[in-house]
C-alpha cells in the first residue's frame, strides 16, 4: 500500500515538473541554485537548513501555478522550520508554523484538492473574497497578533516587534491560501521581507543562518511572480 501510493506521488510530482512552462523551470532552477551556493560558502553547514530552504522554494514554484503540490510541500517545509526556529530561539516563527502555517497548510490542500478548475483539473479554482470576509480576516488578525505578542514576550522571543509582525503577515498569508486568493502571494511576499530582516540579524550572530536569509530572498521572488501568475490565471479562469 505504501509503495502504491508512494508511486502515486511520485508520478504526481514528475508531472507538475512537466507542466512548468520553460521561464517557471529556470526560475525554479536558479533559486535552487541561489541557495545551494549561499550554503556552500558558509563556513558551519546545517544540511537541514539546506534541504528545507530548497523544499519551501520548490513549494512557492507550484503554488505559483496553482497546482495542490505547491501547499503538500509547504507542510513538509513548516514541520522541518519549527525545529530551525527553535534552535535560535526564534520562538515567534517556531510558534507561528507550529499552530497557525502548518495546520492552514494542511487545511489548504484539502481545500485546494475539493476546488479544481474546471477547465484545468491540474490547478485551483481562484477565488474571490467578498469586502465583508475581508473585515474579518482583519478582525482576525488584530486578535491572533494581540494574543501572541505576550505569548513570545513570555517566551523571551529574539527581535520580539518583528516576530510580532511576521505573525501578522503568516497570519494574512496562510489564511489566503487556504481560501485560495491571488492575494495570497502578495501577504507571503510582505511576511518574506520581514523574515529576511530576522534570518539577517541571525546570520551577522551566525554565519551558519545565512541560506535560511538567501532563502526568503528567493521566496519574495518566487510569490511576486506567484502574484502576477495567478492574476493570468484568473483573467483565464473568468
Amino acid at each position: 500500500m505504501l509503495i502504491f501510493f508512494g508511486r502515486k506521488f511520485f508520478m504526481r510530482i514528475i508531472n507538475s515538473i512537466r507542466n512548468l512552462s520553460r521561464f517557471e523551470g529556470c526560475l525554479w532552477i536558479f533559486s535552487l541554485l541561489v541557495i545551494a551556493v549561499s550554503f556552500m560558502i558558509t563556513k558551519d553547514r546545517n544540511y537541514l537548513m539546506l534541504f528545507n530552504s530548497l523544499i519551501g522554494v520548490t513549494s512557492l514554484i507550484f503554488a505559483a501555478k496553482a497546482d495542490v503540490l505547491g501547499p503538500v510541500l509547504m507542510v513538509a517545509f513548516s514541520i522541518i522550520y519549527v525545529i530551525i526556529s527553535l534552535s535560535f530561539r526564534y520562538y515567534g516563527e517556531m510558534l507561528t508554523y507550529l499552530l497557525m502555517t502548518l495546520p492552514m497548510s494542511v487545511m489548504s490542500v484539502i481545500s485546494w484538492l475539493k476546488h479544481p478548475s474546471s477547465q484545468n483539473k491540474s490547478e485551483v479554482e481562484v477565488n474571490y473574497i467578498k469586502h465583508k470576509e475581508v473585515g474579518l480576516m482583519a478582525l482576525a488578525a488584530i486578535a491572533v497578533t494581540i494574543v501572541f505578542y505576550f505569548i513570545l514576550k513570555a517566551f523571551g522571543t529574539n527581535s520580539l516587534m518583528l516576530s510580532t509582525v511576521s505573525v501578522t503577515t503568516s497570519f494574512f498569508a496562510a489564511y489566503l491560501t487556504f481560501r485560495r486568493s491571488q492575494f495570497y502571494a502578495l501577504a507571503y511576499a510582505a511576511n518574506d521581507l520581514v523574515l529576511i530582516f530576522l534570518w539577517i540579524i541571525a546570520t551577522l550572530a551566525n554565519s551558519v543562518y545565512l541560506p535560511v536569509a538567501i532563502c526568503f530572498v528567493m521566496f519574495f521572488v518566487n510569490d511576486i511572480y506567484g502574484f502576477i501568475n495567478w492574476n493570468k490565471i484568473s483573467k483565464r479562469q473568468n
